[in-house]
């Protein structure tokens, strides 16, 4: 016989064996995946809940920043204004003391346009006036710098204006200088 024919007669050596049937537990199995099932589901709730609370977090977080970045924009800006308002204390006092000859200079006018824009800029952020003639006296808001004993004013009420104070919302960026009267 040749040799191919000889390996085709021969058995393979597995051929004998018999398989037997898997024999399986359905119930355990089904249990065992019911396990897997919740266990995984608890995960991915807990990892849902994770996120959601990283998300708000995030958002808050996100709202603060901007608050705190637009606090100190204003700040900023408050603090530029308090540096000016010398400056235009001392226009005031030039525009409240020019000669009657030159009030109608040009020179005058333009003084007068640049307090203006003072005036404008300090509107667009909000900044008020503080001149309280008549007004009960307030340390948040004036600073006494002296006494009057006009008779014309109840005790503890502003006589005179010295210098104006100025306030944005609730910050007082400089306070008013006041006689009070006694």
């Amino acid at each position: 016989m040749s040799d191919t024919n000889h390996q085709e007669n021969t058995p393979h050596p597995a051929a004998d064996e018999v398989v037997a049937p898997v024999e399986t537990d359905a119930p355990a199995e089904v249990n065992r995946a019911d396990e897997i099932i919740s266990k995984l589901q608890e995960e991915a709730r807990v990892n849902l809940e994770g996120w959601q609370r990283a998300r708000a977090e995030f958002a808050n977080y996100k709202k603060r920043i901007e608050s705190e970045i637009k606090s100190a924009s204003e700040r900023g800006a408050h603090d530029a204004l308090i540096k000016m308002l010398p400056i235009m204390d001392d226009f005031q006092r030039a525009l409240d003391n020019i000669p009657e000859d030159l009030k109608s200079h040009p020179w005058v006018s333009g003084t007068a346009l640049i307090m203006k824009h003072f005036d404008k800029v300090l509107e667009a952020y909000h900044v008020t006036e503080v001149d309280p003639v008549g007004q009960p006296f307030d340390p948040h808001l004036h600073e006494a710098i002296g006494m009057d004993d006009s008779g014309e004013h109840p005790s503890g009420t502003v006589t005179a204006t010295m210098q104006k104070g100025y306030v944005s919302g609730d910050r007082v960026l400089r306070p008013a200088l006041v006689k009070v009267a006694q």
